[in-house]
C-alpha cells in the first residue's frame, strides 16, 4: 500500500515537472516545488540532504612509509615461502600417485610374464615328451639307434664306461 502511495507521489512529481517546464517557470520555483514534493514524500523526521562534492586528487602524492614497505616485504616473503611449500607438497603428492600407477602397471606386466612363462614351460613339457617324440619318429620311419650310431658333441663315446667320482659332503665342485 505504501509503495503504491509513493509511486503515485512520484508520478505527481513527474507531472508537475513537465507542467513547470511547459509554463516557463524559473529555476528557483521549480526547485521549491520539487523540495515541497520531496518533503511530502519523506517518511522520517530527518530531512535528506545531498551534497555534490567535486574532489580532485590528481595532484596528491602518496608519502613513502618505510615501515609499511618492510611489513609488505616480510608478508610477501612469508606468502612466497608458504606458496613454495604448498607446491612442493602438491608435487610430491602427484609424484606418489604416478609412482603408484607405475607399480600397478608393472605388477600387471609381471603377472602377464608369469602366465606366459607357465604357458612356455607347459609347451616345452609337451614337446619334450619321450612318448610323443617316439611316435613322431615312427611316423617318419625312424628306428631306434644302433650301438655306435650315437655321437656325442663333446667327442665322448656313448657306450664307453663312465668313472664315478666321489666328492666331499657339502662341497660343490665346479
Amino acid at each position: 500500500m505504501a509503495t503504491s502511495a509513493m509511486a503515485g507521489q512520484q508520478m505527481e512529481m513527474m507531472g508537475s515537472r513537465g507542467e513547470a517546464r511547459g509554463r516557463g517557470e524559473s529555476l528557483t520555483e521549480r526547485n521549491r516545488s520539487l523540495f515541497e514534493s520531496q518533503k511530502r514524500a519523506r517518511r522520517g523526521p530527518t530531512p535528506e540532504v545531498f551534497f555534490a562534492k567535486h574532489i580532485d586528487n590528481s595532484r596528491l602524492v602518496k608519502a613513502d612509509d618505510p615501515e609499511r614497505r618492510r611489513e609488505m616485504r616480510s608478508f610477501a616473503s612469508v606468502m612466497g615461502l608458504l606458496f613454495v611449500l604448498v607446491m612442493v607438497y602438491v608435487w610430491q603428492h602427484f609424484a606418489a600417485i604416478e609412482v603408484g600407477y607405475q607399480v600397478e602397471a608393472q605388477k600387471i606386466q609381471v603377472q602377464q610374464m608369469q602366465e606366459q612363462n607357465r604357458q612356455l614351460r607347459l609347451n616345452e613339457a609337451q614337446l619334450t615328451d619321450p612318448g610323443r617324440i617316439d611316435r613322431m619318429a615312427k611316423q617318419l620311419g625312424l628306428d631306434a639307434p644302433q650301438p655306435g650310431q650315437v655321437v656325442r658333441p663333446d667327442g665322448g663315446d656313448v657306450n664307453a664306461p663312465v668313472v664315478a667320482q666321489v666328492g666331499l659332503p657339502g662341497v660343490i665342485l665346479q
